[in-house]
């Protein structure tokens, strides 16, 4: 397992990086525009990895009233550097970090990595009869029409 930097320092951050691979790699988040990136990274806890040599090679960001609630998003590695055991990585760092302690809700939504997320816990909904949702899925490619 390589060694990845995490950093919770914004002024690390490679925003061309993040917003090219949220853009057009991410299943989430297809042509979505680079403003929005940087205001939903203006608003949330975010956690850069990097390695030696390479830069920045993932990412994720957290939605917090770093009291009650959390809501992990965009949480990527890059496809060169899977494998490596980053991602444990960079989750361990997002469940240990100070301000995410003592939370009575942290959620996520994911479609190919439920394995990764068991490990912190995460199970599916216990009372799923009691969530509710506006999902425009579209947002970003049907605005760009």
């Amino acid at each position: 397992m390589g060694e990845l930097r995490v950093s919770t320092d914004k002024g690390e951050l490679d925003l061309p990086l993040i917003h090219r691979f949220l853009s057009t790699e991410a299943y989430w988040s297809r042509g979505i525009p680079q403003d929005t990136v940087e205001r939903a990274i203006a608003g949330s806890l975010c956690f850069g990895g990097y390695v030696e040599g390479e830069g920045q090679v993932a990412f994720a960001r957290v939605v917090s009233d770093f009291a009650t609630f959390a809501y992990l998003a965009d949480v990527f590695v890059l496809p060169a550097h899977r494998g490596q055991g980053y991602s444990k990585q960079l989750m361990d760092a997002v469940f240990t970090h100070p301000q995410l302690q003592g939370l009575r809700r942290f959620m996520l939504a994911t479609s190919d990595a439920h394995g990764l997320y068991a490990r912190y816990g995460f199970t599916a909904p216990a009372r799923p009869d009691r969530l509710m949702e506006v999902v425009r899925p579209d947002i970003y490619t049907a605005s760009a029409a």
